[in-house]
């Protein structure tokens, strides 16, 4: 019926196993898939931009090219060419490559990825919510003092305490330990005789459990006839269910004046940092088997524990080197508005103001959204407003990381764009977690953080660089297409070139990022991608039609000039050529087509160059070579693709693709447009940044 088991014991009958169980739906639902994270619904948006691309120049290509040369199936076949030239094939591949190896990366820095898209979300992510405990704190929580409601310390509330916490039968969280261990140091202590001996002394009659609603648990044992409840837990909600307190000696009624007294303490003590909750008692209460919450009720407040966690020394400069990175640190704890404070002023996070769960619980979702945007501590929080917090901060457009290691953490996990854990968590927080640490220290979040920054990187760079640059060849085929009377390109060059393209952008993975593109976080955007390519793309097509010019009216006719068999139809209009070529005139179908092959291998070696060249361009805003260096491993490759594809017309696979060789003057056709490519590319980039922003260069 959907009630969760937390802690405590009971008699049942076993009527189902399994996943028929409660538990057992409660655990398939963990392994329920996450929401749609900033990554996703990036890769998604670039794929459908691409595509929309493809929608828009095949038909285009397919008609101009059917219409223009009469050959509709060859049309066709370059039309789907187009379409391939158009897709970053490697895609996949190389966000897959880029996403292992940060996992790889992480691994080292005592960081485990369970999901691989997690790297990137990490990187994206400019709001990290986490509780206090075991990070901004050492997580070593330690009894200093047990006091009566003055103040004093006393035996007799470390005594209960002892109890409540030994005998309880659920998680023994941080306190329980430390109450227990420090009841054990204590008893030998002259003068702490009724320390001694408690676990024999005594016999558990029942208990109520902890939960987040009620932030109190209860045990119920008897000594020597006599039937005791005491309960622990948070100060206010103590002070709810008791109506007497232990003042001055006596029992007497809680009054306002009291209960005010009483909360001045406590204050004082969470003003120096120490979390503190209250033990109370009552005699006698219901029998067994009609024991229940009903019986926390008109107990006895005796005093209050207070325990210290110390703030971690790391946790200040990694707060200051999160901002730096442009993360803002929430945070989102079950424990009272005093203590956060205290503690987030001692590692340097400022508290303008605190909102509690009860606040949350009368704000709508919107409103949620703007108080949670503004807040940076949230206390007195449960499982679901936790998650509530965090959805409220999605909604708004943020990317939310949330980092816990608590059965009450699990939701929040699951409604953020990556759940982190540590290794010492609960199960069911390991399970909803997305990354698991190997240290619960801010610190290694942050190595995280810059990791998933340079995939992201490497793998926006691929994208934007490899499309805008298809887009600006295919946009050349597409111009071209209309005024010369063959196709510029065969569909099987054009594959070639895209395979040793994408052989060259292999390394990416493994490229420099600049240092100063790290410190923001980047989100997915389809809409820049699709300025970026409109902007950049065609900057190519100026140097394509001067290299089809070059190619059509200088360079081809030199080599049939230069050949005895074919000067006599260098200066031939190519409707005279075609006409003599038809009628079956010697030589002259074979001129045509070394004229046909030279002109594509001229725009072959071209468009490897400077589609390949302009990868040092545009990977970087600063000035390549200079101010940014690629890796070594991704110039080896480019450089290593770029002399490959030049040779090529000189070889027998270039002469099976039907590429012809080029003539030596070529290669200064060839040096003035590639230089003048890399201007205008360095001009375009500038005008761009001048009018988006430097930051969208990327």
């Amino acid at each position: 019926m959907g009630s969760n088991v937390i802690s405590g014991s009971a008699v049942g009958v076993v009527v189902v196993t399994g996943d028929d169980t409660v538990f057992g739906e409660m655990a398939k639902s963990v392994n329920t898939p996450h929401v749609q994270t900033s990554f996703e619904k990036g890769v998604n948006a670039v794929s459908f931009m691409l595509i929309r691309f493809m929608m828009v120049m095949v038909p285009i290509v397919l008609l101009i090219n059917g219409f223009t040369k009469g050959d509709w199936v060859e049309a066709a076949l370059f039309a789907l060419a187009v379409a391939v030239g158009l897709t970053p094939e490697m895609l996949p591949m190389i966000v897959t490559t880029c996403l292992a190896k940060g996992a790889m990366a992480m691994s080292r820095k005592k960081a485990i990825i369970k999901n691989l898209n997690s790297i990137q979300n990490i990187g994206a992510i400019n709001i990290l919510c986490t509780d206090k405990t075991g990070t901004l704190t050492q997580d070593n929580v330690a009894l200093l003092y047990h006091l009566d409601i003055h103040g004093e310390e006393n035996p007799r509330v470390l005594r209960h305490a002892f109890l409540n916490s030994y005998y309880q039968t659920g998680l023994k969280n941080l306190m329980d330990v430390a109450i227990i261990r420090a009841t054990e140091d204590e008893q030998d202590d002259e003068g702490h005789e009724e320390l001694r001996g408690l676990a024999d002394k005594f016999e558990k009659v029942d208990e109520i459990p902890f939960d987040f609603e009620r932030r109190r648990m209860s045990v119920v044992v008897a000594n020597n006839g006599k039937t005791q409840m005491i309960t622990k837990g948070a100060v206010e909600e103590m002070l709810s269910i008791c109506g007497f307190a232990e003042y001055e000696g006596k029992v007497v009624p809680l009054t306002n004046e009291i209960r005010n007294y009483i909360l001045k303490k406590v204050a004082d003590l969470n003003e120096d940092g120490l979390r503190v909750i209250a033990v109370a008692q009552k005699t006698n209460p219901s029998p067994v088997g009609a024991f229940s919450v009903a019986d926390e009720s008109d107990m006895v407040l005796m005093g209050y524990l207070a325990f210290l966690d110390p703030p971690k020394e790391t946790a200040a400069a990694a707060i200051r080197s999160l901002k730096e990175y442009g993360v803002t640190v929430k945070i989102l704890t079950g424990d009272n508005d005093k203590v956060a404070r205290t503690v987030c002023r001692q590692v340097g996070l400022p508290v303008s103001r605190i909102v509690l769960g009860a606040e949350v619980d009368a704000m709508s979702d919107e409103m949620l959204g703007d108080i949670a945007e503004k807040v940076t501590v949230f206390a007195k929080l449960s499982p679901h407003q936790k998650a509530r917090v965090i959805t409220a901060l999605r909604k708004k457009g943020h990317s939310v990381g949330f980092m816990g290691d608590g059965i009450n953490d699990a939701a929040g996990m699951k409604a953020a764009d990556v759940g982190i854990s540590v290794d010492n968590a609960v199960d069911i927080a390991k399970e909803s977690a997305d990354v698991i640490l190997l240290e619960k220290d801010l610190m290694v979040l942050e190595a995280g953080i810059i990791e998933g920054r340079k995939t992201y990187a490497n793998m926006i760079k691929y994208i934007k660089i490899t499309a805008s640059s298809n887009f600006g060849n295919m946009f050349s085929v597409l111009a071209v297409s209309a005024f010369i009377p063959f196709m510029p390109m065969l569909p099987l060059q054009i594959l070639f070139l895209n395979l040793i393209y994408d052989l060259s952008c292999v390394a990416f993975p493994w490229d420099n990022v600049d240092a100063d593109y790290l410190k923001a976080p980047r989100k997915w955007d389809a809409s820049n991608m699709t300025k970026y390519i409109l902007w950049i793309g065609p900057t190519s097509s100026v140097f394509d039609l001067t290299c089809y010019a070059g190619m059509f009216f200088i360079t081809c006719p030199v080599v049939l000039m230069t050949n005895p068999a074919f000067a006599e139809f260098a200066g031939l209009s190519w409707a005279e050529f075609a006409r003599l070529a038809e009628d079956g005139v010697a030589h002259a179908a074979e001129a045509m087509t070394v004229f046909i092959g030279t002109f594509q291998a001229g725009w072959f070696v071209l468009s490897m160059w400077t589609q390949t060249l302009v990868i040092h361009m545009l990977r970087t805003p600063h000035i390549p070579f200079i101010q940014s260096r690629a890796s070594a491993t991704l110039t080896l490759l480019t450089f290593s693709g770029i002399a490959f594809l030049t040779a090529m017309p000189y070889m027998p696979l270039g002469h099976a693709v039907g590429l012809e060789p080029l003539p030596l003057s070529f290669f200064g056709w060839l040096a003035l447009n590639v230089v003048g490519y890399m201007i205008l590319v360095s001009i375009m980039k500038k005008v761009f940044a001048m009018r988006y922003g430097k930051d969208q260069l990327l």
